[in-house]
């Protein structure tokens, strides 16, 4: 719920806004995305935007946590949004709250309920931060390896590198020389991003020919880029059949390739988690020469602002295959590309178990939901 927020100052905090959310109050978002709803957490400390209201529940009349997984419910978001008004963007106007029919059940069967989605839901977002924080140790990890070049400098000066057993630290030079004018670590070459990697085209099958559509392969498109911290993409909102494969030009990308979006919204990645196609706006990405598929995932994050700004196109931005040949970039050996893959790899793995893991918990809730507040689940006190 704290991902890209901004802040202010204590002042502000305390002098501008009229009330501040408390625990347990419900934030849902009225305007651009309405009906997106979250719980406040405790302890808090933060204000709200003008897009959204903070709900507190009545505990005489509802139980908090019924609330929430009410206002989450198939039923009460189809509300909403056949309430919504506006045509470019979207909102829900604040008195259309009054019309909002919600299904009032017994205090007890409220807090079944309620406790049951909220665990479900507490699952999915500790996955969620875990996730983060391994992405972000992994991402570090790079950094440090290969473009601050630290495990070369602690060498240099005749330390042992931080965190590193001593076969690993063997494997890095200890000292720099210039190739092409850059200071590289000794034995290290500067080639062209395009050496190392190998392009992968997609396709849409024809969606005139309903053979080819709501099959079991994940179709991607950028509508199904995930957050930068769960990495991998494990399921997609569209899917094809193997004959709408095979009669396109999109191919079946293994578990590990780095898919990137090259037009329109260029520069999002993701790594496949499950076998799938994509659309023609994206390219597939795998290592060539030794280099194996996290550091090819993490070194296409490292050099996405340069690829971005060799962006083509007057109407949309596009990155071509020609775009990959102006991006210089600093190879090492493929043997240490492929060390910092076998260190990194259990964390990706904890990710993409954590994807799973939380996309079958959300179905059981999400399903398991309307059953419990329809009766047609029994509620066992």
């Amino acid at each position: 719920m704290f991902e890209n927020i901004r802040y202010i100052s204590e002042e502000t905090y305390s002098t501008w806004f009229r009330g501040h959310p408390e625990p347990e109050d419900i934030i849902l978002v009225t305007k651009g995305t309405p009906g997106r709803v979250c719980m406040v957490p405790n302890p808090v400390n933060f204000c709200i935007a003008q897009d959204m209201v903070a709900i507190r529940a009545d505990p005489h009349k509802i139980y908090p946590k019924y609330l929430f997984a009410v206002l989450r419910s198939s039923e009460i978001q189809q509300q909403i949004e056949n309430m919504h008004v506006g045509t470019l963007i979207p909102h829900f106007k604040k008195g259309d709250f009054d019309k909002l029919l919600i299904p009032i059940l017994d205090r007890e069967s409220q807090k079944i309920i309620g406790d049951v989605y909220f665990t479900f839901s507490l699952q999915i977002e500790l996955n969620r931060q875990m996730n983060e924080t391994l992405e972000a140790i992994a991402r570090a990890l790079f950094k440090s390896w290969f473009v601050d070049f630290d495990p070369v400098r602690a060498k240099a000066e005749g330390r042992q590198p931080v965190g590193m057993d001593v076969e690993t630290a063997a494997l890095f030079p200890s000292e720099f020389e210039v190739v092409d004018g850059r200071e590289v670590p000794k034995g290290w070459k500067i080639g062209k991003l395009s050496d190392i990697i190998e392009l992968i085209g997609g396709g849409t099958p024809k969606t005139s020919i309903s053979e080819y559509w709501n099959g079991d392969i994940p179709w991607f498109s950028i509508v199904d880029i995930p957050q930068d911290s769960d990495v991998f993409v494990i399921d997609t909102g569209k899917h094809i059949t193997m004959e709408g494969v095979n009669n396109s030009s999109s191919k079946i990308l293994p578990i590990g390739t780095t898919i990137i979006t090259a037009r329109g919204t260029v520069g999002k990645l993701a790594l496949v988690g499950a076998p799938m196609a994509m659309n023609q706006s994206c390219y597939g990405i795998k290592g060539m020469n030794g280099f194996p598929e996290y550091y090819i995932y993490f070194l296409m994050k490292s050099v996405i602002i340069g690829l971005q700004k060799q962006t083509h196109g007057t109407v949309f931005e596009t990155i071509t295959r020609q775009t990959f040949d102006g991006i210089d970039i600093v190879l090492p050996p493929p043997i240490i590309a492929q060390k910092f893959n076998i260190v990194i790899h259990s964390h990706l793995e904890k990710i993409r178990n954590n994807l799973m893991e939380s996309s079958i918990l959300a179905q059981i809730r999400d399903a398991l939901l309307p059953k419990l507040m329809s009766g047609e689940i029994s509620i066992e006190t």
